[in-house]
């Protein structure tokens, strides 16, 4: 039912012109319908309104029609209403975010399935670290292996160092841009909040270049 209210609404609101231009920054990775990100978020506050669907329970089979939708507007509104219903998520919904993570995979979605949806369910279930993403952080797909590095990105001060330096030190030979640009993200987040520790970690440590530079934009 949720479904089939929100495709009109997005799809009466497609500009081709914009659609090529996207399609282009992502690579051509996938189609688009062409629309920006306000009036995105715009038109999904409609639909929230007109539907309800925010005080109802977590909608799993909505997150995943919109996840089989070809065009990434549809993927974006999928994350848009994870994340407004990120108090909803439990340890069950795991299974349901790696899939996401590993198909139709880019950074546009999963650095926020990531940082909020698996942030959120590792904080609250702490033993997932060892019974899912340990095997995520040495798995051979390199989006499980980001979302290990990154899942912690906004516990600050809650943040378990020997666990993310671990999870660097696993793919720090890496030559996959993703995984060195994660690397250098997850430290320059740290940094904010234990810059001595991210500094001894980058000096002890043989980074690439790009982990380094990023690591380092915040450090003395």
């Amino acid at each position: 039912m949720y479904i089939n209210q929100l495709i009109p609404i997005l799809a009466e609101n497609q500009n081709k012109v914009d659609a090529v231009k996207m399609e282009k920054y992502m690579r051509n990775k996938f189609p688009f319908l062409g629309i920006r990100a306000p009036e995105r978020k715009a038109l999904m506050r409609r639909f929230y309104q007109e539907t309800m669907i925010l005080k109802e329970p977590f909608q799993v089979d909505f997150v995943f029609s919109l996840w089989k939708q070809a065009e990434r507007e549809y993927q974006n509104a999928a994350l848009d209403y994870i994340e407004r219903s990120l108090k909803k998520l439990e340890k069950e919904h795991l299974s349901l975010i790696e899939k996401l993570i590993t198909t139709k995979s880019w950074w546009d979605t999963v650095d926020l399935l990531a940082s909020k949806a698996v942030g959120k369910i590792t904080r609250d279930n702490p033993e997932v670290i060892d019974e899912t993403i340990e095997g995520w952080a040495t798995s051979d797909n390199i989006w499980l292996q980001r979302t290990a590095i990154l899942f912690q990105l906004k516990y600050k001060q809650d943040t378990d160092e020997k666990l993310l330096y671990r999870y660097i030190q696993l793919h720090k030979d890496s030559n996959e841009f993703f995984i060195q640009k994660a690397i250098g993200w997850a430290l320059r987040e740290y940094s904010k909040t234990n810059s001595a520790s991210v500094k001894r970690f980058i000096e002890g440590n043989k980074l690439a270049k790009l982990s380094i530079r990023e690591g380092s934009k915040y450090l003395d």
